[in-house]
């Protein structure tokens, strides 16, 4: 390479990452606006949540007795609400690459390569994303969603969490 060509588009030879957009994606999403999403969509989380605990009697045993909850019940909350959100940001995510969370914050997950809906790979970022969760009792999958979902905040270029690398998605405004 001569002094006076461009350097190439891409990283180093075998990298799965371009080093820039593909031409006429949408700019990448902010913090903020990520942050908002995620905030909604965790109050969607919530809701699915007190659902489960009260589909279980998870719920009413706590009520009757804040000092002795029935774990085996909360546990089955707590698989039950995260395989429903996993269907969830999973379905929004493959149709139309936004869950209620991000159409309010007006962003969207795009496919890294090509910008396109993520379809089959927003299925699996909703799975790298929501099932740990599963193991929320043993505190494991609350270190796992909180690194995962902070991994942006020092991931560059491309600013992904590790959903995101996993599905070779990026996060963008919404046109």
């Amino acid at each position: 390479m001569s002094a006076n060509q461009p350097p190439p588009p891409y990283g180093p030879p075998h990298s799965p990452y371009p080093m820039t957009q593909p031409p006429g994606m949408a700019p990448l999403a902010t913090s903020g606006q990520r942050f908002v999403a995620r905030l909604l969509d965790t109050l969607i989380l919530g809701v699915i949540w007190t659902l489960a605990l009260a589909a279980t009697g998870a719920l009413q045993s706590a009520m009757d007795d804040p000092n002795d909850p029935d774990i085996g019940k909360t546990a089955i909350s707590a698989v039950l609400t995260f395989i429903v959100y996993f269907g969830y940001e999973g379905a929004m995510l493959a149709r139309g690459g936004q869950t209620l969370g991000k159409k309010a914050a007006r962003i969207r997950v795009a496919v890294l390569a090509d910008g396109d809906v993520p379809r089959g790979k927003g299925w699996a970022r909703a799975a790298m994303y929501a099932l740990p969760g599963i193991a929320q009792p043993i505190l494991l999958g609350t270190l796992f969603w909180l690194l995962n979902s902070l991994w942006h905040l020092w991931d560059k270029p491309f600013q992904q969490c590790l959903h995101d690398k996993l599905a070779k998605t990026v996060v963008v405004e919404a046109r």
